[in-house]
């Protein structure tokens, strides 16, 4: 036993509003901060300071957890921009052997994240020359890229050569001097140097090309773009997460019934849903984006999101007909901020899809939401994004507080003896009424109730408190909005924990 992380875990804190809460670990406190971050501002903490704190964590744990931690949201979580700003910090405060080097070639898995990871070591590593402003670049950061560069082709450079990044890809070559395997990669690099590489046939390109031409009327136009999406879909090239992205530009070019028949059965592929790695809130966000056009492909397009994002989700475990679980969901006012400047999802959607996951794998369930008061709310269980967006619309009529005390106070009224408690929350949990109750008291109580019953924890926002100690009996915390928190929660059930699993990521 570490007497001293343990000591850590039982430090009393003050929470953003003003209630007790515990502090966590460090590496617990960098698993929440980093699974939750969009590096956008959020409602208790600015962009910058959730950076800041990040790289401080980073010098309160070993330099193998964040390497692991990088490549294990990357890889396993799908994250994109995070995995970069780790490695980024590791570089900073390791050397000596090769360990940010293998961190980097297993986290650079798309050609664009050469270009990213370089930018974010520019903006952390500012310089005072504009013109040489990566001139004194990580040894470490270097090797690793060298490496990444011989993973990608010449259709993956070319899709991500853009002129409007600060670092662009010929940029990034001659800054990092990879050395190609062949003759075949020899000539691509050379291409990119010369600015010669084919222009990859994407649907950006496409309809780019589209739009330059001169139509002699409106119908002759909206034929055309009715054609280019039709042949994009039948092209095969049309990628998972751009025909998901372009649903609602489909309805409105009025894509004929054949090529949507084609959509949607690529859409709830089991196989395609597993090769994509999309966040489930992003099935979530399509759902939205079409459910209120008329069309008459709408209803075949929203059944076949259903299905992709029940398959994203096949990776729960630990439940079967005598499980008797609860599933509460924080929609007070701090869970209302966008996950990110550009996204319409907010955590408080994410909660609620996370949980209607959950839903599709048990048969006894009491579902709801809570703010000032808890509410019980009955949904279906085979279509969780309907489920979603109906009990979205309920969120205000129980307030905008974060009385989380009161899930667990109801389940003691009605005397229910459940097996798991399961609260999607950001964890600044108070006590609006002013009688200074909270979770920590009820659970102890519910405890003496239903001995066997565990409550784990879902940090949808990573500032660093819990409303109770992880040292309590059966209370376990998870972190994330990625479908990959459900494989925590199976290893939670065996035993294990978040930061066990992320230290088994081979670096």
């Amino acid at each position: 036993m570490n007497y001293n992380s343990k000591l850590k875990e039982l430090n009393s804190v003050i929470n953003h509003e003003g209630a007790k809460a515990y502090a966590m670990t460090p590496e617990l406190e960098l698993y929440t901060a980093v699974v939750t971050a969009s590096l956008s501002d959020v409602t208790y903490e600015k962009q910058d300071a959730r950076v800041d704190r990040i790289a401080q964590l980073i010098s309160k744990v070993s330099p193998e957890f964040v390497a692991r931690l990088a490549v294990y949201t990357r890889t396993e979580m799908h994250l994109r921009s995070i995995p970069l700003l780790l490695l980024v910090e590791l570089a900073k405060v390791h050397n000596g052997d090769d360990l940010v080097a293998r961190a980097v070639e297993k986290t650079v898995l798309r050609a664009d994240e050469i270009m990213e990871l370089l930018m974010c070591y520019q903006w952390r590593n500012p310089s005072e020359d504009d013109r040489k402003k990566l001139s004194k670049l990580s040894r470490q950061i270097q090797n690793g890229l060298q490496r990444a560069f011989n993973r990608f082709d010449e259709y993956q450079f070319a899709k991500y050569d853009r002129d409007n990044l600060e670092v662009k890809l010929r940029d990034a070559l001659f800054l990092v001097h990879p050395k190609a395997k062949n003759e075949e990669q020899q000539a691509i690099f050379n291409k990119i140097v010369n600015r010669q590489l084919e222009t990859p046939y994407t649907w950006e390109t496409e309809l780019s090309a589209l739009g330059q031409q001169e139509f002699e009327s409106e119908e002759q136009k909206q034929n055309a773009l009715r054609e280019k999406w039709e042949e994009l879909i039948c092209s095969g090239k049309l990628g998972y997460m751009a025909l998901m992205r372009n649903l609602r530009n489909m309805l409105q070019a009025d894509v004929s019934l054949p090529e949507m028949q084609k959509v949607a059965s690529r859409l709830s592929n089991e196989e395609e849903v597993a090769r994509s790695k999309q966040l489930p809130f992003r099935y979530l966000a399509a759902y939205r984006e079409i459910e209120r056009m008329d069309s008459l492909h709408t209803s075949n397009l929203m059944n076949a999101l259903e299905a992709a994002v029940k398959y994203s989700a096949s990776n729960i475990q630990g439940f079967d007909e005598n499980t008797r679980i609860l599933l509460a969901s924080d929609v007070s006012g701090s869970m209302w901020t966008p996950v990110s400047q550009r996204s319409s999802v907010r955590n408080y959607d994410i909660g609620i899809l996370l949980s209607m996951l959950l839903h599709t794998r048990c048969k006894q369930v009491v579902a709801g939401i809570f703010g000032d008061e808890w509410k019980v709310v009955n949904m279906p269980s085979d279509t969780p994004l309907m489920a979603t967006r109906k009990m979205e619309q309920l969120g205000n009529t129980v307030g905008f507080s974060t009385n989380g005390f009161k899930v667990i106070d109801w389940l003691m009224g009605h005397h229910l003896v459940m097996d798991k408690v399961m609260m999607f929350s950001d964890m600044q949990m108070w006590d609006s009424t002013g009688r200074f109750q909270s979770l920590e008291n009820s659970w102890l109580k519910y405890k003496q109730m239903a001995p066997k019953a565990k409550l784990y924890l879902f940090d949808l926002a990573g500032y660093g408190q819990l409303p109770l100690r992880l040292a309590e009996p059966d209370v376990h915390l998870i972190a994330g909005w990625s479908d990959r928190v459900f494989d925590i929660l199976s290893a939670v059930d065996k035993g294990e924990s978040a930061i066990s699993v992320i230290n088994k990521t081979e670096v």
